[in-house]
């Protein structure tokens, strides 16, 4: 289980909730979902950290939480069940007008991604299947990563490996005078498989070369 450890950095409550929802702060009222929660914390550390205020409603009331221990444990529930790989956090208490406020802070992951796991029922079919989808932060809401920037994280785990031939050359060609391109059309232009195209463009972006943007679900690449 989680454990309540003093406050590694200075944290002001008020302030915090001043500022309101958004990148990097989100607040939950109580949690009783490890599933939920798990979306969040994974979120958080896939994209750039940030604090989990529970005890806090959406409209910036402080109300506090009722039970610490319950809800440490549908925390520690969330990162054994539905987080792999765990990532690291932390967690401290914060008190206002008697009533506490448990802050959950997660900082920005070395090991991105982290999945969020859950079993999941098909209405059709009425099988079950264990779901596997990486979330990221996107303003104040936690949204499912592209396949692209899914991509992107794994391949930030490995060296880098990129020869510019004459397919390179033509993507940037084609980046020049088009400004965009999506990992099934550079496939379809290169005559190779999806896969092949999103590893040369993932390789792009490593280099600084290419940036990857999401719209609408989907990855987006353009000249740098």
């Amino acid at each position: 289980m989680p454990l309540i450890r003093p406050k590694s950095v200075p944290f002001s409550l008020l302030e915090t909730v001043a500022r309101g929802e958004g990148l990097s702060i989100e607040f939950k009222r109580l949690v009783h979902s490890p599933a939920k929660i798990a979306r969040s914390i994974s979120a958080f550390a896939n994209t750039s950290g940030g604090h989990i205020l529970i005890g806090v409603d959406d409209d910036r009331r402080i109300v506090g939480i009722s039970s610490e221990k319950e809800t440490l444990e549908v925390i520690d529930d969330a990162l054994r069940c539905h987080i792999e790989p765990n990532p690291a956090l932390d967690v401290h208490v914060e008190e206002y007008k008697r009533r506490m406020v448990l802050v959950v802070s997660i900082p920005e992951s070395e090991d991105k991604p982290h999945f969020h796991v859950e079993e999941t029922l098909c209405r059709r079919t009425g099988i079950r299947a264990v779901e596997r989808r990486v979330f990221i932060r996107d303003g104040s809401h936690n949204r499912a990563a592209s396949d692209d920037r899914i991509a992107l994280f794994q391949s930030r785990k490995e060296p880098l490996k990129l020869s510019f031939t004459d397919r390179e050359h033509r993507l940037l060609r084609y980046l020049a005078d088009h400004e965009r391109i999506t990992a099934p059309e550079f496939a379809e232009h290169a005559g190779i498989p999806v896969e092949e195209a999103r590893r040369i463009l993932v390789s792009l972006v490593r280099t600084g070369t290419v940036r990857l943007t999401t719209e609408s679900g989907a990855g987006i690449y353009l000249l740098a």
